[in-house]
């Protein structure tokens, strides 16, 4: 496979990589990743698309909209440290025909800026598209950054479209995706060195669909974001077991591809496991499990669920956070053992 120019191994153990808290790399030690996809994705789509303008809260190197300001700094906006001025000038622009790539930290948008996302933005269906770095569990500066609780916060907002792409390659074909969809959009954005792993399966990127990236025939995983990548990881470990398992990848949380997950969970012999980055409040585990029951389907084997907890987690190193609460690939497999 040829490597672009932004296509690089991530380092190995012992190389000497900084592993700060902030910016620590998600992908294992000698992964193929991608600098900065998100970036590259929204330079490449704004050479044909005029409307296209990224506005930042003064984290552009954060959120990979630097790439965006340094090829189009006359469509670059600097609002500055206030969110809720963020967005209100994202929905201004929209409002004059232009489509604003808003970015941000998860945290900040959803527990800042809610309102103004609310009521200027989805009220009004506009087409503004929410990019938030550091979803879930993927930074170690503790409780102030990590976004925990945005699927939950933002999934009750009528018109909001919600994202939560696994790897580089799904976020190159999110961001036209984005801009393609009529009405605003919540993207959770890995940012930085992302793993390059869906490109393997020919997998491919359609808002509102999930896909079995794998099959299997004794655990079946309904994943989302980063924990595609780990369940991928784990039916590679537990084949060593004979353990059969198959991976249904929802990237798209909000609107649920309901006739999918439906089919799949309800398949017989398979015991069902949702797994994100997120709470197991308020997340993809509630939403397949509401949809679940709504639809009288019970899968045979019961329903689990993998995710972090209910609390402030702790500041440290991700490798080790992963672990402790839950989300690693060695934590899941553990857990999916334990159940069969």
């Amino acid at each position: 496979m040829r490597r672009s120019k932004y296509e690089k191994p991530a380092p190995r153990a012992g190389s000497g990589a900084k592993t700060s808290a902030m910016i620590a790399s998600l992908a294992a030690p000698g992964q193929r990743t991608k600098v900065a996809p998100f970036g590259h994705a929204l330079v490449e789509l704004a050479r044909t698309r005029s409307d296209i303008v990224g506005l930042s809260a003064d984290l552009s190197k954060y959120t990979d909209l630097h790439i965006f300001a340094q090829a189009h700094p006359e469509r670059f906006y600097q609002m500055g440290m206030a969110e809720q001025l963020l967005m209100s000038a994202a929905a201004g622009l929209a409002r004059e025909g232009f489509t604003p790539f808003a970015t941000t930290y998860a945290v900040f948008a959803a527990r800042r800026a809610y309102d103004f996302i609310c009521l200027a933005i989805a009220e009004e269906n506009l087409d503004v598209k929410i990019a938030c770095a550091l979803p879930g569990l993927t930074t170690g500066y503790g409780p102030s950054h990590q976004a925990t609780e945005d699927l939950a916060i933002f999934r009750g907002m009528p018109n909001l479209t919600i994202i939560d792409p696994c790897d580089a390659h799904e976020i190159e074909q999110v961001v036209p995706a984005m801009a393609a969809h009529k009405g605003p959009v919540y993207l959770r954005l890995l940012r930085g060195n992302v793993p390059l792993v869906l490109d393997a399966y020919g997998y491919t990127f359609e808002l509102g669909k999930a896909k079995v990236i794998r099959d299997g025939r004794d655990v079946l995983v309904i994943s989302s974001g980063l924990m595609t990548m780990r369940a991928l990881e784990v039916a590679e470990a537990l084949r060593d077991d004979r353990v059969d398992v198959a991976v249904l990848h929802v990237p798209t949380i909000k609107p649920l591809d309901t006739a999918t997950i439906l089919h799949e969970a309800g398949r017989g012999g398979r015991v069902v496991v949702v797994a994100e980055n997120h709470s197991v409040i308020g997340g993809l585990g509630e939403a397949v499990a509401g949809l679940l029951m709504r639809a009288g389907v019970m899968p045979g084997r019961g329903l689990r669920q993998i995710g972090l907890p209910d609390e402030f987690l702790d500041a440290g190193a991700l490798p080790t956070l992963h672990d402790r609460y839950g989300i690693s690939a060695a934590a899941m497999a553990r857990s999916i053992r334990a159940w069969l």
